[in-house]
């Protein structure tokens, strides 16, 4: 071994730092749905807690979740091949205000539809809906047999391709733009869509399976909150879901700092203050006015009391001054 090697050199001092539980700074937030959801409360997210200037409100906003339509809707377990997107606009307390923000089909039930002995035919249109939204619908669907067709395979022309693309695009367009996001939603719930280009294709080429297999979000307004509010549930409901959440034990700690709760505990608190501080005020304004009138009534005692004692002084020395006189000229008379 070298000279001067100390084997404990590189050794850290202080021991390892202790451990401590992530989800402690953690709060959860409840997921709220548009109006056009039957379901109003779909799961928690969650968020760090408020530390500094790291406010937990703007780690929520405009976070994406994706939820399937058998969760949105009751009972419609056959249509949970549907994913709806939301996003978060808004943050209410403990709850998370969103609006739709796209549509998506699940990979098993898209790749479910492709088959062979048939055509398939796809179409896009970018609308904008009477509320501001700009919005881009893709639309696909598959050729079928005639009601006696012998043939194996049911292929379309080139021609009958690109006709029934313009129908397809059309149905969207026309569809799309006479209605309001929350009416389109419900469309793409139901799927009418779909069956309308079915119907309006059938005389080019019977097809099947036609869905509106995707929707993307290019533009939207500006949200106004009072309009998301009433479509979450109103302001009563998402009240009561915070009041939920704050009795609920370990889920929500009692310092968050961005909530509506404890800004109004603070408002409550903040008159009291004022009071008891008014209170002081007073007591010491009482307190200097009476000592200076125990003042100044201390003053005019004591110049009294010298007036009182001058006046004495002269009467005494006047007195002297007059028997002084009078003895000198009794001396005089006697002379």
């Amino acid at each position: 071994m070298a000279v001067g090697k100390n084997k404990q050199k590189n050794i850290k001092k202080g021991g390892r730092k202790k451990t401590s539980d992530p989800f402690l700074k953690k709060e959860w937030y409840d997921v709220r749905t548009p109006a056009a959801f039957p379901v109003k409360s779909v799961g928690k997210t969650i968020a760090t807690k408020t530390q500094g200037t790291r406010i937990a409100r703007d780690t929520l906003m405009g976070r994406i979740i994706e939820v399937s339509l058998g969760d949105l809707k009751q009972t419609t377990e056959d249509e949970a091949f549907r994913k709806f997107r939301l996003k978060v606009e808004d943050v209410n307390g403990f709850n998370c205000l969103t609006q739709f923000h796209g549509m998506d089909l699940t990979t098993d039930k898209l790749r479910s539809l492709v088959r062979k002995w048939q055509t398939l035919i796809e179409a896009h249109a970018d609308v904008r809906t009477t509320d501001g939204y700009a919005l881009r619908l893709f639309a696909i669907g598959f050729t079928k047999k005639h009601r006696d067709q012998v043939k194996k395979t049911a292929y379309a022309t080139a021609s009958q391709v690109r006709t029934i693309r313009k129908k397809m695009k059309e149905v969207l367009t026309k569809e799309a733009s006479a209605c309001d996001l929350n009416e389109l939603v419900n469309k793409l719930m139901v799927e009418t869509i779909g069956k309308e280009i079915e119907r309006v294709t059938q005389a080019t080429y019977p097809l099947q399976n036609c869905l509106v297999r995707k929707v993307k979000m290019l533009r939207s307004p500006k949200i106004d909150v009072s309009k998301l509010v009433e479509s979450s549930g109103g302001a009563e409901a998402l009240a009561k879901a915070t009041g939920g959440l704050n009795a609920a034990p370990n889920v929500v700690t009692a310092g968050a700092q961005d909530t509506g709760v404890k800004v109004d505990a603070k408002a409550e608190k903040a008159p009291a203050a004022d009071a008891k501080a008014e209170k002081s005020a007073d007591a010491k304004k009482d307190a200097k006015a009476e000592k200076s009138a125990d003042a100044k009534d201390k003053k005019g005692g004591d110049k009294k009391d010298g007036k009182a004692k001058g006046g004495d002084a002269k009467k005494g020395g006047d007195g002297k001054k007059g028997g002084d006189a009078k003895k000198g000229d009794g001396g005089k008379k006697k002379a």
